[in-house]
């Protein structure tokens, strides 16, 4: 057991190695890495040949569809909303609200980078609002740091709830009560999040003074919506009410400040704009909500018609293999596509001029596309040889009784290797399961905790920090954001794992 947990090991400790200690290109680390785990997969782990090729296929496959894909999508949504002035016109309204950096953080990466995440995910959250950041004169690895560390707790529910869906699946525990027990060990971390990005944006949480209070109503206007909804309704809702009201929240504190503020210490004056002009601004923005939200789950009838214009055919050979598919219509990036060409019409901008803008947005992200193919190709590899779960094996049998008080860091593991939440359920929902049932504990809550874990895993995935160099438009940039996000996330580890256990046995779960 232990040679294979030292084995599988190997690519996790060369991608932290070479990502943050020699700060190696990430699309050069990433493929390295990637034939590490194919050569480890076919002599250490007996995967046989054609199996470790086609898995590495069908990853490949995956990272271009669906992740590529939707960034190339949310980059295109932002650079035609640039190139058509709407960018400018929804910078001078959010500057009519607030010119405080400190509370512009609050709104565009914690409110619409978390609501971003809740109707779309697949880094959408990281790549429009980190450009929007920059803009507000905010330096690009900052901005991108900034928004990785708040795309984590909203990944949970993100993409209409998939992720605890999925979790659900999985482990066959009912949806509902699951979907609660998550928000319930989210809702600390979800206040203390915006003091975080509000430091960051200042340098020091010295940044709190004079904006505690709509920091801490930025955390419990999302949390405490959250967990109601989730108790009520379900999983698709809550990250989508939960962050309205944060937004909402936030907003009208901000214009409070606003008139409070002396006149002889008043901001510059900012450009006005009609509600028209703001609408039309941000038309591909607003298409993109409606859009997504009619062919969610939430809309059974229009998802299901959507769905079924998928092509579907066999990559990965070997045994429990499961068809590609390539939903059309229903993919996030497709509807992202439809309502940014839709709105780029609204802001009256040619269809030449936007495959203009398509086409160099494409350009510009090839070795963000060879990263993610890479590092879902390992992934899916990993997977299928029985690494991942060599590694969170080792780890349940060493810690014995006191393994709970890790088990978020299994769900982290997950997400660090693949770069979705929803996939880190699938690789160690069962085992969660399984380690609760031999320990006696309350099962909603361990397998809970990999869920909880898995959003921190998110902040520093090879993928997540792809996205983000991307999106700021510093593709090599990598190693440096990896470095300034990691200490939070082993920061964000500690206190999850710590807090998990102390509430879990305060409450008796445990």
């Amino acid at each position: 057991m232990w040679t294979n947990f030292l084995l599988a090991l190997i690519p996790i400790v060369w991608l932290i190695f070479a990502l943050a200690i020699i700060k190696m290109p990430a699309a050069k680390a990433c493929v390295i890495g990637l034939l590490l785990t194919i050569i480890l997969a076919i002599f250490a782990f007996k995967l046989p040949l054609i199996d470790t090729l086609t898995g590495t296929l069908e990853g490949a496959l995956m990272g271009i569809w669906p992740i590529v894909y939707v960034i190339v999508a949310a980059l295109f949504t932002y650079n035609v909303s640039n190139e058509s002035g709407g960018i400018k016109i929804i910078q001078d309204v959010l500057s009519s609200i607030t010119t405080d950096q400190r509370i512009l953080v609050l709104i565009i990466a914690w409110g619409f980078g978390g609501f971003l995440e809740a109707i779309a995910g697949f880094g959408t959250a990281v790549a429009i609002p980190a450009g929007i950041l920059i803009a507000f004169g905010i330096e690009p690895i900052k901005a991108s740091v900034i928004c990785l560390i708040a795309n984590t707790t909203p990944t949970a529910f993100g993409a209409i709830g998939l992720p605890v869906i999925t979790l659900s699946d999985v482990t066959g525990l009912p949806v509902n009560h699951l979907s609660f027990i998550v928000t319930l060990q989210l809702a600390l971390l979800i206040i203390i999040i915006p003091f975080i990005l509000v430091g960051l944006t200042d340098g020091s949480f010295k940044a709190l003074k004079g904006v505690f209070w709509i920091t801490l109503l930025s955390g419990v206007a999302f949390a405490l919506p959250q967990i109601s909804v989730a108790k009520l309704v379900g999983p698709e809702l809550p990250a989508i009410v939960g962050v309205i009201c944060c937004i909402a929240v936030t907003v009208v504190m901000a214009k409070m400040m606003n008139k409070k503020q002396d006149a002889a210490t008043a901001e510059p004056e900012v450009k006005h704009h009609t509600a028209g002009e703001f609408l039309r601004a941000s038309s591909p923005f607003i298409l993109v909500f409606f859009f997504v939200i009619l062919a969610s789950s939430l809309f059974p009838g229009l998802h299901q018609m959507l769905a079924k214009v998928t092509t579907a055919f066999p990559v990965y050979t070997g045994s429990g293999a499961e068809l590609f598919k390539i939903n059309w219509l229903s993919s996030p990036g497709t509807l992202i596509l439809i309502a940014t060409i839709i709105g780029g019409f609204i802001q009256k901008m040619s269809f030449a001029h936007m495959m203009q803008i398509l086409w160099q947005t494409i350009k510009g992200i090839w070795k963000t596309a060879i990263t993610i193919c890479s590092i879902v190709a390992l992934a899916k590899v990993m997977g299928y040889a029985g690494m991942t779960a060599a590694l969170a094996t080792a780890l349940v049998k060493v810690m014995g009784p006191v393994y709970p008080i890790i088990a978020p860091l299994i769900g982290a593991l997950g997400t660090f290797i693949t770069g979705s939440d929803t996939s880190a359920n699938v690789l160690f929902g069962n085992l969660q399961l399984s380690a609760a049932k031999d320990l006696a504990v309350n099962k909603y809550w361990l397998v809970g905790s990999n869920m909880v874990g898995a959003t921190a895993g998110k902040m520093i995935s090879p993928q997540s920090i792809a996205v983000a160099s991307a999106a700021i438009g510093q593709e090599g940039s990598e190693a440096t954001i990896l470095k300034q996000v990691m200490k939070w996330c082993l920061l964000y580890l500690v206190v999850i794992c710590l807090m998990l256990y102390a509430m879990g046995f305060i409450t008796g779960f445990l």
